[in-house]
């Protein structure tokens, strides 16, 4: 047998077991000995430099906490079409992306016959008459979807709502008896370091555990218009999505949706949605089997030194940059408008909860139930003020991609994001201030818009004869070229040259999220 493989246990391995056993405890007890004298040190240390007081402790026992709450996880199979995987990213269950991460790591493709594959994925129950909560592309476009229970019970499935904006989905099961289920905690009170425990069914093996640490907060990765991802380093992989997230107390935190991954395995960067995002869109469709969601009718943009100077805001706490969400322009008969925001405005606020980007603001506002009155703080000319504003319905209002209405109701689109053109995107695109449009900042994958050749960094001068000078100008000629025609016609500026487009909008009745921009709040 060579030196480089022998049986555990060999004689030769009994032996360099010994003597690793007395090198750790010789090293053990060197270095109490050296952590003992840098403690006295650090306390007779008075230059400010910052020295943890830590206690050590063990590593948590999780073997009753998983006992009690696994009976509640369940196993999710969803009936797919083989050509609606296809439009998912292929029959590895991947979805497309221009990015190898991050992304889903939804199912676990089974089979395929008759053109119909079975992908897997987590899923918990909430309540004792079986309502059960799950990733939205863990469902999406099935057919047929069953439910395994901890015990190996089958039971059949109903959608009662799907929100692909948060990717949350909420089912329904029937059951002869009561089901044991788990309770949602709070989010908002997990930090950074504390142990969690992911519970699921990576790659179709059944109820598995895995434990780790929040290792973030408020995570935005791109995924949608409404990210506020918790960080998790706990292994968890495709399958994975759409199970629970537990603190230690037993209460769900979150629902494991993505990861971060160049090979498709768990690296330990993980992401799950906040169970306090989860509360609000279950009660919702378990109510009325969608989602409504505040709007503001700002455009907004990222608070830069510069502009923070110009502006004359206040630094934060010990010299932090100013936060907040700078107003670029402000829809016509909108909340906001009726409250008296302006251009110009930061906001800083909302219902006293701190605002630190245009993100920040676009999920805070779209929490808010729509009719509910709210109060926005912001500075205007160096001026700390405030404002009362009545959020409006989201599914109402233009959006800035052209579309109307939320892009649940389905319907015309072209399928791009607009932004004003700011002093910086002038400067960005070698434009002078005698250029007047909206800026393309980003065209949906797949869309109309991309299918008629549109760019980001294109500059829409005008909407057939009619000049635009915002996106909500631009929106409100749109809707009207829509009602006249079957084509929008749009004058466009790139590189120096004017060149006209026309785009045939299409409908998209999946709700994707793609051409909803966060700067629309």
């Amino acid at each position: 047998m060579s030196d480089e493989f022998q049986p555990i246990s060999s004689p030769r391995v009994r032996r360099l077991r010994a003597g690793l056993l007395a090198a750790l405890v010789a090293g053990t007890a060197m270095g109490g000995v050296a952590d003992g004298a840098l403690v006295a040190r650090a306390r007779a240390d008075d230059t400010g430099v910052i020295r943890p007081d830590t206690q050590i402790q063990t590593l948590p026992n999780f073997v009753n906490l998983v006992k009690q709450v696994k009976p509640a996880v369940v196993s999710i199979t969803a009936s797919l079409r083989a050509d609606a995987m296809d439009d998912e990213g292929g029959m590895d269950g991947q979805p497309q992306s221009p990015f190898p991460f991050p992304f889903p790591f939804q199912m676990m493709p089974q089979q395929q016959q008759r053109r119909t594959v079975e992908a897997r994925g987590s899923g918990f129950i909430i309540s004792a008459d079986g309502y059960v909560v799950t990733n939205n592309h863990v469902v999406k476009g099935a057919t047929k979807v069953t439910v395994t229970l901890d015990d190996g019970t089958t039971l059949p499935a109903k959608i009662v709502g799907r929100d692909p904006k948060t990717d949350l989905a909420l089912l329904k099961v029937t059951s002869q008896g009561k089901l044991r289920f788990i309770e949602l905690g709070d989010s908002d009170k997990i930090e950074p370091g504390e142990w969690v425990v992911a519970v699921g069914n990576p790659y179709g093996l059944g109820g598995t555990v895995t434990a780790g640490i929040v290792s973030a907060r408020g995570r935005d990765i791109g995924d949608g218009p409404y990210d506020s991802f918790i960080q998790v380093d706990a292994p968890i992989n495709r399958g994975n999505s759409g199970g629970p997230l537990f603190t230690q107390d037993g209460k769900v935190v979150g629902v494991n949706t993505a990861i971060l991954s160049p090979s498709g395995g768990s690296i330990g960067i993980g992401f799950a949605i906040p169970s306090d995002v989860v509360k609000n869109v279950v009660y919702q469709l378990e109510k009325t089997g969608h989602v409504t969601r505040g709007y503001l009718g700002v455009v907004a943009q990222q608070v830069t030194p510069a502009m923070a100077k110009a502006l004359g805001l206040k630094a934060g706490a010990q010299g932090a940059p100013p936060s907040g969400a700078l107003v670029a322009s402000v829809s016509n008969g909108s909340p906001a408008e009726k409250g008296g925001i302006k251009a110009g405005d930061v906001i800083t606020a909302l219902n006293g909860q701190k605002i630190d980007t245009p993100h920040d603001l676009a999920v805070k506002v779209a929490s808010v139930a729509p009719g509910t009155k709210a109060t926005l703080s912001f500075v205007r000319n160096s001026a700390e003020q405030t404002a009362s504003v009545t959020i409006a319905n989201l599914s109402g209002a233009a959006s800035p991609d052209g579309s109307i209405g939320d892009k649940n109701e389905g319907g015309p689109r072209l399928g791009v994001s607009l932004s004003p053109l700011t002093p910086d995107l002038r400067q960005q695109l070698g434009l002078d201030g005698t250029v007047r449009g909206v800026v393309v900042s980003d065209v949906q994958a797949g869309s109309a818009a991309e299918q008629a050749g549109i760019h980001a960094g294109d500059v829409i001068q005008a909407v057939g004869n009619k000049p635009v000078e915002n996106p909500g100008a631009t929106v409100t000629a749109v809707r009207a070229a829509l009602k006249a025609n079957q084509s929008v016609l749009l004058r466009i500026l790139r590189n120096g040259q004017n060149i006209f487009v026309a785009v045939t909008p299409g409908s998209n009745d999946e709700g994707d999220n793609g051409g909803n921009s966060d700067d629309d709040q």
